[in-house]
């Protein structure tokens, strides 16, 4: 349902009348034992995993590709498609043993070469990768996206057809979480070669190492299917033979379609979360994934920096949290709550780093009058980009409402878009303001402050002191956990408080409806990619 300020008594009343049905309703699945029916709120942008930058694309990869790690049932990283791996002396180079019976579905091995391919094709500035800055930690994973390096330069390199070297810039701690993520998968060297641009445009322009393959996505449409994959290597885990997913924006048609049996299980939008609570099919969970908006620097308005801070601190979130979304909590930094506990400390991070930018009106309004002077206008207009599902358009009406509120002379314009669309926006700098979600990749707060979904950090983003901290978190307080603290809360105070380059805004749950007879179904540690390859049904 679109959100409104007030709602009409008959949405009300069929609203009740569909919930009721929902809540009385047997929690039989849908036809076939073998088969689960799904929804997802986005379309899929694409199957690259060089190219991909949203959810749904994430979700449906992590089924149906293997890298080096994948997460077990305790959402703990362990070897899949390598089988043992051996750390230098410095801890900065890794070798990993391939597994010699990881196969692609057209029959192709999966080599060493096909992760260097992978990699490469990923860091290539010619590929706008929007997943480029996680290879910061690669040796020359930073310098390469940027033009100052070679693309063959990059710390990744194969040693034979099943042994694999990876070189890192410094020491980390948490490498098996980072190289679990999708955009670390191998591809078919062979297969990229052959299809050139067309690589992961459609279910069949792509091959597959993972549980599953995709089948019936033509590059546009929104219906696929996750079909049980033969040549993979532990298949025998997998139970469920197929996997139908379709995009459902609308929450209230999700429901409805679980109602009738159709669906065995569809994400829940905020405005259900209140009324479904106590129902058996309900289920919810704290994520580390950010509700946040981040600037378009590159135009006058925006990329003045009290409008900025104004922006940053008129916004009611707890209102937002509590009137829009139902679940999750106020974010006052750019790094998640309860996620990271810091080794310096014992406490978790954003204890220890505190809140940087909280709901102050006054102050927002001295901030707004600088950015009028300085602007040299009393009314100012700018642009809010959104995806087009629920939830995005209802916490972008939202925060129209509240900035216009807080803020006389602004005029705040609601754009909202589909997701594919909105990232092609935001990657082109067609945007003043964008609003989003992102699920981390890794438990550290680089994670969130060098990738987050900040889009255009890297290149717009040039302040000495952010980028210093960043470095010596990174290479020369690596070791040093106290010291290491330190430079990240510098790091964050600077982009977030001094800068508002990014404006925290919530930490969101993640909530849905599950038929009872469903068994094995998991959330991803970070957020809500759905894994598959565990589930069964009675």
């Amino acid at each position: 349902m679109k959100y409104k300020k007030i709602w009409g008594t008959g949405i009300i009343a069929a609203s009740m009348l569909l919930l009721a049905a929902c809540s009385n309703s047997n929690s039989s699945s849908s036809n076939s034992k073998d088969v689960m029916e799904t929804a997802t709120p986005n379309e899929i942008s694409t199957l690259d995993s060089s190219k991909y930058g949203d959810t749904t694309s994430s979700e449906v990869l992590q089924n149906s590709m293997e890298g080096l790690y994948r997460f077990n049932k305790k959402n703990q990283p362990e070897l899949a498609g390598a089988t043992h791996v051996t750390r230098s002396a410095d801890q900065k180079v890794y070798t990993f043993d391939l597994r010699k019976d990881s196969k692609w579905s057209n029959g192709d091995p999966v080599t060493a070469q096909d992760y260097v391919t992978a990699w490469r094709r990923t860091v290539d500035p010619k590929n706008s990768s929007l997943d480029s800055d996680s290879f910061a930690i690669i040796k020359n994973g930073d310098k390469i996206p940027q033009g100052k390096a070679p693309v063959n330069s990059l710390g990744v390199k194969a040693l034979g057809k099943y042994k694999l070297q990876v070189t890192l810039e410094n020491p980390i701690p948490y490498l098996p979480q980072i190289l679990e993520g999708a955009q670390f998968y191998p591809q078919d060297t062979k297969l990229v070669k052959k299809l050139g641009s067309k690589y992961g445009t459609s279910s069949k322009n792509l091959v597959y190492n993972g549980p599953f393959i995709v089948k019936g996505w033509t590059g546009s449409n929104l219906k696929w299917s996750l079909v049980k994959n033969k040549t993979y290597w532990n298949k025998k885990i997998v139970k469920i033979n197929q996997v139908n997913e379709q995009v459902v924006k609308e929450t209230s048609t999700g429901v409805n379609l679980f109602r009738s049996n159709s669906l065995d299980y569809t994400p829940l939008s905020s405005e259900y979360v209140k009324e479904y609570q106590s129902n058996k099919d309900y289920h919810s969970q704290v994520t580390p994934t950010n509700g946040y908006m981040t600037f378009n620097l590159k135009r006058k308005v925006t990329g003045n920096v009290h409008v900025r801070r104004a922006i940053s601190q008129a916004i009611n979130k707890e209102s937002l949290v509590k009137t829009v979304l139902h679940a999750g909590k106020v974010s006052n930094g750019i790094v998640a709550a309860d996620f990271i506990k810091d080794a310096a400390t014992g406490k978790d991070y954003r204890q220890d780093a505190g809140d940087l930018v909280t709901y102050n009106v006054k102050q927002a309004q001295k901030e707004w009058k600088l950015a009028q002077k300085q602007l040299g206008k009393k009314k100012i207009t700018i642009e809010l980009l959104t995806s087009d599902i629920d939830d995005s358009k209802r916490v972008g009406e939202f925060i129209q409402s509240d900035l216009m509120k807080n803020l006389p002379g602004l005029n705040l314009k609601v754009r909202s878009i589909p997701l594919k669309s909105r990232l092609a926006s935001t990657t082109n700098h067609d945007y003043d303001v964008v609003y989003g979600t992102w699920q981390p990749s890794y438990e550290d707060p680089i994670d969130f402050l060098t990738v987050g979904g900040l889009f255009n950090l890297a290149p717009d983003y040039h302040n000495d002191n952010f980028w210093n901290q960043i470095k010596l978190a990174q290479s020369t307080y690596a070791t040093n956990p106290k010291k290491r603290l330190a430079a990240l809360i510098n790091a964050e105070t600077q982009l977030v408080k001094k800068d508002a380059f990014a404006v925290p805004l919530y930490q969101a749950g993640a909530s849905y409806l599950l038929k009872s007879d469903i068994k094995g179904f998991q959330l991803s540690p970070y957020g809500n990619v759905a894994y598959y390859w565990n589930v069964e049904k009675s």
